[in-house]
């Protein structure tokens, strides 16, 4: 599962793993932008959730489990997914405006209180004490204007500031980890729309293997330090074996 988190909802140890989400979808794979012991931080601050557990999450349907959600997000990533490839957002600038708006097809009509905001709460990642809330807006601005600057450089044929530049979109993104939940499907959607203005295929965002997985923390990780040489060589393989 995508670390995200809800300060809705207790966690349950030893519950069932939520399924993962848009694991239909076309090259996709599962659930994406993984880190293990993720949380708000608040009360148990100093904490991480369990990796295998039962989460609960207050939305337009009421309290409902994870693994309730889980197709209902699947539904609607799949929409904006069929979106992304007929061209819909073709016009749209690489902005924080269109990644809000990609948020927002996810999960809007299930939690319209968050859904499609940046989140307002701390949260931890793994060991990654995350941006201050009031801090997001300002550093996804930067961030998607670092984006539209590198965007002639990647652009055209594949080369290494292509590479460079699907790496930072997906490290630098995932370190901000702008909403309060639903990082992971938002990112994996983004990058949809990337790879498509790239005339690149579809690629699988989300390891299966754990020696894969523990690569791809590692890799995340290092992205929060601003090394994204791991996760160069991680969308090397994606590309090559799409």
């Amino acid at each position: 599962m995508d670390p995200e988190h809800s300060p809705l909802a207790s966690a349950t140890p030893g519950g069932e793993t939520p399924t993962a989400v848009g694991s239909n979808s076309h090259g996709c794979g599962g659930e994406h932008g993984l880190r293990r012991g993720a949380g708000h931080t608040g009360s148990d601050q100093g904490h991480t959730r369990p990796d295998r557990a039962t989460r609960f999450i207050e939305t337009a349907r009421g309290i409902i489990s994870y693994s309730e959600l889980a197709p209902l997000l699947a539904e609607r990533v799949t929409l904006i997914e069929a979106d992304i490839l007929s061209g819909v957002f073709e016009g749209r600038r690489i902005d924080d405006n269109l990644i809000l708006e990609l948020h927002a097809g996810i999960c809007r009509d299930l939690v319209p209180e968050w859904g499609g905001k940046w989140r307002a709460i701390e949260v931890r990642v793994g060991n990654l004490h995350t941006a201050l809330p009031h801090l997001v807006p300002v550093q996804m601005r930067d961030y998607a204007r670092d984006l539209e600057a590198r965007w002639e450089d990647a652009s055209g044929s594949l080369s290494d500031q292509t590479i460079e530049y699907l790496s930072y979109a997906e490290g630098r993104f995932l370190t901000i980890h702008p909403f309060q939940d639903f990082n992971g499907r938002t990112i994996r959607v983004f990058l949809t729309e990337l790879l498509r203005r790239l005339d690149l295929p579809r690629v699988v965002l989300a390891p299966t293997l754990e020696s894969d997985r523990l690569a791809y923390f590692s890799a995340l990780e290092a992205a929060d330090h601003h090394d994204f040489s791991i996760l160069n060589k991680i969308w090397r393989e994606r590309l090559l074996s799409a």
